[in-house]
């Protein structure tokens, strides 16, 4: 039984069945694209308040990565929290593809030379090369989830 905070990877061709009448989920499905190695990543559950934050070296958010930091996983999962006035220190630039649903508070985000007022329940998706950046207005912690391409060329 899943609860709020619970997080679930399925590898490829693994058999499953989710079942809920009052969940909110975020469900991120893609391909399985074959590493070099030929190995199939395993079968993971967790919840995010038991995965450590992770040092972020001259920032200030907390930053939790819900995936092992294995080749097998081609892709990572990524919590980010941000107090109120509290911001990315730098504009980045990924050479990944990576998405984030912003589920808790608000902010502006920057993609490119445009600003976007963003609030829970935002979707964003962030081509290979964008610049970026996110800086969290209001009175709550933002959080977002991210999906990001990780062991992967960006083409």
């Amino acid at each position: 039984e899943m609860k709020a905070d619970d997080f679930v990877f399925f590898p490829p061709g693994y058999s499953h069945e989710l079942e809920s009448s009052d969940a909110k989920l975020v469900i991120y499905e893609k391909q399985f694209v074959q590493n070099a190695k030929r190995t199939i990543p395993a079968f993971h559950a967790s919840r995010t308040s038991e995965k450590p934050n992770l040092d972020t070296p001259g920032e200030i958010f907390k930053l939790v990565k819900c995936l092992p930091l294995e080749e097998e996983y081609d892709f990572n999962i990524h919590i980010m929290d941000f107090d109120p006035g509290e911001f990315l220190n730098i504009k980045e630039v990924h050479f990944n593809q990576h998405g984030l649903l912003l589920l808790e508070g608000q902010g502006v985000y920057r993609l490119g030379d445009k600003w976007y007022p963003v609030q829970a329940g935002d979707a964003i998706w962030m081509g290979p090369f964008v610049p970026q950046w996110y800086g969290a207005l209001g009175k709550k912690r933002s959080r977002y989830i991210l999906y990001k391409d990780t062991y992967r060329h960006p083409g």
